[in-house]
Formats: C-alpha cells, structure tokens, sequence
C-alpha cells in the first residue's frame, strides 16, 4: 500500500483564495483592508526570507503589509516600542515579530507587547491558555499547528475518536498541535526525548504529527499501518547531487514510511505552504474582529 499523498501546495492554495475572496469582500462593503505588520531584528537570512515571503503573499492577496526593520543591537526598549506603535495603528490588523530574536532580548516580553486581537501568530499566553481551556476560544491560533489541522480535514482523516500522537513539545507546534486535536475529540498523547518505548507509543497512532526537528526520525516501524501522517520537520542533509551540497527532508523517513501510512505529507510541499496560509487567515481574522465582525 501506498500512501495518499497530502499536498500542501494545492491545499494552501485553496485557503489563500478564499482568503483573497474575504478580503477583496471586507474592502468593498467596510473599506477595510486586512493589514500585517511585520517585525524583524537583526540580519538572520531565513529570518529575512520569511518576512519577505509573508509580505508578497500579503501583496498577492490583495493585503496591506508593512515591514519595519531594527538593527541587530536594537534595545529592548525600541523593540517593545514599535510593537506599542502598530498595536495603536487602526491600520494594522497583525502583528508577526520574527523569530528568533537575537539572544540578549527578552522575546517573552516583546510577545506580550502584542495585543490578543492582534496576536496573527498565535503566541499570546492569553490565547494559548484559552486554547488550552474546554469552552473557551483563542482570537487566533498558532499558524503551523492550525495548517496541521486543515490538511487532515481537507484530506477527509477522520480526527473524531481518533488515536494521535504528537512527537514534541515545543510551544510553536507540539504543545498546540496536541490541544487542537483534542478540541476536536482526539485522544492525544505527546511524546518527547524522555518517553519511554517511544517506537512502541507512536506506532498506536491513528494520527501522527511528527515536529521534533530530527532528520528522518520516525522510520516506517514505528507508524501504523494505514495512518495519517503529517511531517512538520525541515532539516538539511548532505547531498552531492545539489548545487547546494543539500537537500531538505522532514523528521519522516518520507521513502520507506510512504508504503506503511495511508496519508503522508511530502518535505517541501506539505505543511510549509500552510504555515502562510493560516497566518493570512488570521490576518484577516483581525480585520473582521476589527470590524465587529466575528
């Protein structure tokens, strides 16, 4: 058997044009332009590529965005700042600061700078608690983790009742992954480096998340026949045959775990395409709360 595979591409691309739909609808009945604001520090090139991709979706869905660039020694104080300044800016439905942020700023602090109805990232401890919270609901989730969740309903995975495993933790995509599969009646465990007989807990999922940031971690023993297996890892691994010298797999063993799972997401081409997506969505979320909408 040969696993169906989930593209991401075609799966973002559905999300961005009701997203541009939405949007060109909230312009001409409310004159209201779904705006991101965007903060980078420093001079990290992925970081920079990542703001630059956020922005040109923003510009294709017929969007507002806005980048602010600081140095790399700007101080807590002027980063803090500027956050202050867009979360007043009427035009501003969004603020994404980009992590990470170079070590001697207190990224925490700079976090709860933004507001929740401003919070298109997700990272808000107000919202990850009302995440976190039966009968409550967060202004905007996580981007990744909510990407996670439209790729399994697009592809019709049965999430209800369902057996999930999340392999990690982290606070982007483990811990939130996990607390919006059990928002929709899944049974969820998590596993980390310290799980005991972790091949043997894994190969129980009738869902799998894989975001533990180790190239080809989960090898096709470990996963149930016929599972659904989404692969949030990107790492480099030496490849000759680049002009690079590398390529990019996920924390899936993609080859060998193809011919075990019944759904698999490719690395590129997955959840990475999603990961925009969800935060144009929330992007226009903020408008229409803005609004008085939602």
């Amino acid at each position: 058997m040969t696993a169906q595979l989930i593209d991401g591409k075609v799966i973002a691309d559905k999300v961005r044009h009701r997203v541009a739909e939405e949007a060109a609808h909230l312009k001409a009945t409310k004159g209201i332009t779904p705006g991101l604001a965007t903060v980078l520090v420093g001079e990290n090139p992925a970081s920079a590529t990542y703001v630059r991709s956020k922005q040109k979706a923003c510009e294709e869905l017929g969007m507002h965005s806005v980048g602010h660039h600081l140095p790399a020694d700007a101080s807590q104080e002027q980063v803090e700042g500027l956050v202050r300044q867009l979360a007043a800016d009427s035009i501003v439905h969004g603020i994404l600061v980009q992590l990470p942020l170079p070590s001697h700023l207190n990224e925490e602090a700079v976090l709860n700078a933004i507001p929740i109805d401003k919070d298109v990232d997700g990272f808000h401890p107000v919202n990850i608690g009302r995440l976190a919270m039966k009968g409550r609901k967060p202004i905007f989730v996580p981007c990744t983790p909510a990407g996670c969740m439209v790729l399994l309903e697009e592809s019709g995975v049965q999430i209800k009742g369902a057996q999930a495993v999340v392999v990690g933790r982290s606070n982007i995509v483990g811990m939130p992954a996990a607390l919006l599969l059990v928002h929709r009646d899944a049974t969820v465990t998590i596993v980390h480096s310290r799980t005991r007989n972790l091949p043997d807990v894994v190969r129980e999922a009738d869902i799998l998340i894989a975001a533990i940031g180790k190239a080809r971690f989960i090898t096709a023993d470990m996963v149930k026949p016929g599972a659904a297996v989404i692969d949030v890892g990107i790492n480099s691994i030496p490849d000759a045959t680049k002009k690079s010298g590398q390529r990019l797999v996920g924390d899936v063993d993609f080859d060998a775990v193809k011919e075990v799972a019944g759904w698999i997401t490719p690395v590129p081409g997955g959840v990475g395409p999603m990961t925009i997506a969800m935060l144009m969505r929330n992007t226009l979320e903020g408008a229409k709360h803005a609004a008085g909408l939602v």
